[in-house]
């Protein structure tokens, strides 16, 4: 590798253990500086590295998309082998591609695509407490369905943004909303361009509402009409989150499709 290049990875992860994505210093445990100082260990120089998205605090990622500038000699497969050996077993680089220069995991991204996942059921589980969200209400996912198709579409989202989001606009296009239950569990799969702070979480509270019959199913409507955050239901807890796919028509090197854990295949 005589020449500069770009080196992208699939990054999975359960964001349990760490305050989100985003490096907060060298005190505080972080996504990005956990991976940072792995693929340094690797380089032999610092890295600094771009993501897709910047999930919060106790958000997971099935595929998360990351890249960075390289200079070394290193194969691809030590991007994943050698980056892994200086990983918690709580993140995972997936796979490695090398791509043209001009690849940036955020700006080339075309859409996003997330599950919030819960677990309809009074009593709580022991098992993988924080991988869900558990709602004790009983839950209709035919109605909670419905609700989000009001969402469809480019549409002002100021009733789902958080109130610290910094995005130019509220203005997002959802390109897909669809509800559906198996068994105990819910699945919310939502894909839109691009994602305001806490959107999905705050969809999510809003359908949960609705599920439960304590709003009417054409709520998401009269919520987008208001364009007030303060009108609409709780933002829903970060750890039923999955990021579970990034878009990137105009590079076939990024694999495509979502990268699943067993668990979560079977809900589809």
């Amino acid at each position: 590798m005589s020449s500069p290049c770009t080196i992208a990875l699939g990054v999975s992860y359960s964001g349990t253990n760490y305050h989100g994505w985003q490096y907060q210093g060298e005190s505080i445990a972080t996504l990005q500086s956990a991976l940072e100082e792995a693929l340094g260990k690797v380089a032999d120089e610092r890295v600094r590295v771009t993501c897709a998205g910047r999930t919060d605090s106790g958000v997971h990622a099935t595929k998360q998309v990351i890249n960075f500038p390289c200079r070394v000699d290193r194969p691809l497969q030590a991007w994943v082998m050698g980056t892994n050996t200086h990983l918690a077993d709580t993140i995972s680089v997936t796979w490695s591609r090398m791509v043209p220069i001009e690849f940036d995991a955020r700006k080339s991204a075309v859409a996003r695509r997330y599950y919030y996942l819960i677990y309809n059921q009074k009593v709580r589980s022991g098992i993988f407490p924080n991988m869900y969200t558990r709602e004790h209400r009983l839950l209709d996912a035919d109605r909670m369905h419905s609700a989000g198709q009001h969402l469809l579409g480019e549409n002002d989202f100021s009733s789902f943004r958080a109130a610290n989001c910094q995005s130019h606009t509220p203005r997002r296009n959802v390109q897909y909303i669809n509800v559906s239950r198996k068994g105990e569990l819910i699945l919310i799969d939502i894909q839109a361009n691009a994602f305001l702070h806490h959107m999905v979480r705050n969809i999510a509270g809003v359908l949960l509402d609705i599920g439960a019959g304590e709003k009417p199913v054409d709520w998401t409507k009269e919520l987008l009409a208001l364009k007030d955050r303060k009108k609409a239901s709780i933002t829903a807890a970060a750890e039923g989150l999955y990021l579970v796919d990034v878009i990137y028509p105009d590079f076939p090197q990024i694999p495509e499709g979502p990268e699943l854990p067993h668990i979560l295949s079977l809900l589809t």
